[in-house]
């Protein structure tokens, strides 16, 4: 009897016991190895995020946006494995959201993935289970200095499952709506930044504002050198999350690494022209580290459609737009305290917006396959495409994300908000039992100072200093 030959039509890519289930793959070996190196890249934005949101906060609450970064990560993973690759991936659904076909990963192993041809499914999603984890943390961000934790994980479950996992489907799924449009969108301008943007101002607006904003700490950053550390792991890690969107390793993939750099740099020489004309000659390294951030965010949509110029044109007038937005939420009403939604929301779809216009196909083409045109190659109907992605994907992310936060405040322990004791004294105390971002050896002194001078001077202008800086200090 032959032995068994390869299938790669078997929905799990056939029985390694009876057939090499690598062998479709023999000489294409070096596009899933790229891609599985481009995921572990995008994996270093996960704590990237975390170090970014601990460094903006007060020194506070900034170890429990550590912790939440890779709890949210964990959770994250969770969700992707029972049913979210299934929601947003299946191949078999209709143009809103996928069905149960791969539930808990069920054949998800060596066929072929349903990005890429050259590249097996189990890589394929683990590559985009990343997207999520970032996208996820991302969100969370709008619960700044006054959400608790364990409801924050909750929602970042289920915003993944009714938020997340739909718009990537419309988006990147053969049988979405977004797709079949279609509307143009790389690497997730829609699905990873405008969703969250509009979700964390959603987080925002519904927990409401934090107490004692008049407070001198309140929205500086505490740590600016985490802020900085933060947005070079942030950096680093985009080369794998635009340069790895391409699904293989054509030149397309090459030139959306280039452009994602370049788009970086321009962005935060905007912001920091914007700063410098605005303050007198001055700079911010923060600013410059929102630039940067800004100039990326712009263009995640754009990185495989644009040449390295008009990505560079992308990311200052990103960065630009941002920067001048700097009030917004003030504008709003609204204490959105780590700029998430002018960031990602704002900056998400100007960056779609100008895909649509920058887009050409001479660029697309660099993988042999796609053909993308934009404004500029006479397609002027894409910028309107691209616009009812921008308003579908806005409005969805906000009024779901809405629906389900104040779902989650009425049930039983799920409340989502700290209370203002919790709140004044800092997260990092009410959240932990035994943790905490400073040295303890400086409150220890200042408690035994006062308990000294409350022993021998009770009363005194003296002790009522010290019990002032006792306070003061446990409140930064």
């Amino acid at each position: 009897m032959s032995a068994p030959v390869f299938n790669s039509s078997i929905p799990n890519g056939g029985d390694p016991e009876l057939v090499d289930v690598n062998a479709q793959y023999s000489g294409l070996e070096f596009h899933y190895t790229y891609i599985v190196f481009c995921g572990f890249i995008v994996w270093l934005i996960i704590p990237g995020i975390g170090l970014l949101y601990s460094g903006l906060a007060r020194r506070k609450s900034a170890l429990t946006l550590l912790f939440q970064s890779l709890l949210v990560a964990a959770v994250t993973t969770f969700q992707w494995m029972f049913w979210g690759y299934s929601l947003a991936y299946s191949r078999t659904a209709g143009p809103f959201i996928g069905n149960m076909a791969n539930f808990g990963l069920k054949n998800v192993m060596a066929a072929p993935s349903p990005g890429s041809a050259v590249i097996p499914e189990i890589v394929f999603c683990l590559y985009q289970l990343l997207f999520c984890a970032c996208t996820v943390q991302i969100v969370v961000g709008g619960a700044f200095e006054r959400g608790r934790i364990v409801p924050s994980l909750v929602f970042g479950f289920w915003w993944a499952t009714v938020v997340y996992c739909p718009i990537a489907y419309w988006t990147w799924n053969s049988n979405g709506w977004l797709y079949n449009l279609p509307s143009l969108d790389f690497a997730g301008g829609g699905p990873v930044h405008i969703a969250s943007g509009w979700s964390a101002l959603a987080y925002a607006l519904v927990l409401g504002k934090r107490k004692h904003t008049g407070e001198k700490s309140h929205g500086r950053p505490h740590n600016t050198t985490l802020v900085f550390l933060g947005t070079v792991l942030i950096w680093f890690g985009w080369f794998g999350f635009n340069g790895g969107s391409a699904l293989n390793a054509s030149v397309r993939a090459m030139l959306a690494g280039f452009n994602t750099n370049t788009a970086a740099c321009t962005g935060m020489l905007g912001w920091v022209l914007v700063d410098y004309v605005k303050h007198g000659g001055r700079f911010s390294l923060v600013g410059a580290c929102e630039g940067a951030i800004a100039g990326l965010v712009g263009i995640t949509p754009a990185a495989g459609y644009v040449s390295v110029w008009l990505a560079a044109v992308i990311g200052f007038i990103t960065a630009v737009v941002c920067a001048l937005l700097q009030n917004v939420n003030e504008w709003l009403h609204i204490d959105e305290g780590m700029d998430v939604f002018k960031l990602h929301g704002i900056g998400g779809m100007v960056g779609s917006f100008l895909t649509g216009i920058f887009a050409t196909s001479s660029i697309s083409m660099l993988d042999g396959v796609t053909s993308a045109p934009g404004g500029i190659d006479g397609n002027g109907i894409q910028v309107g495409k691209q616009f009812a992605e921008i308003t579908a994907i806005s409005a969805y992310s906000f009024l779901i994300s809405c629906a389900l936060l104040y779902i989650l405040k009425f049930i039983p322990g799920m409340h989502l908000r700290v209370t203002e004791e919790a709140e004044i004294q800092g997260l990092d105390m009410d959240q932990f039992f035994d943790e905490q971002i400073g040295d303890w050896a400086i409150f220890e002194e200042l408690d035994q100072r006062k308990m000294i001078l409350e022993a021998s001077s009770p009363g005194t202008p003296r002790v009522q200093e010290v019990q002032g800086q006792t306070q003061q200090a446990k409140k930064v």
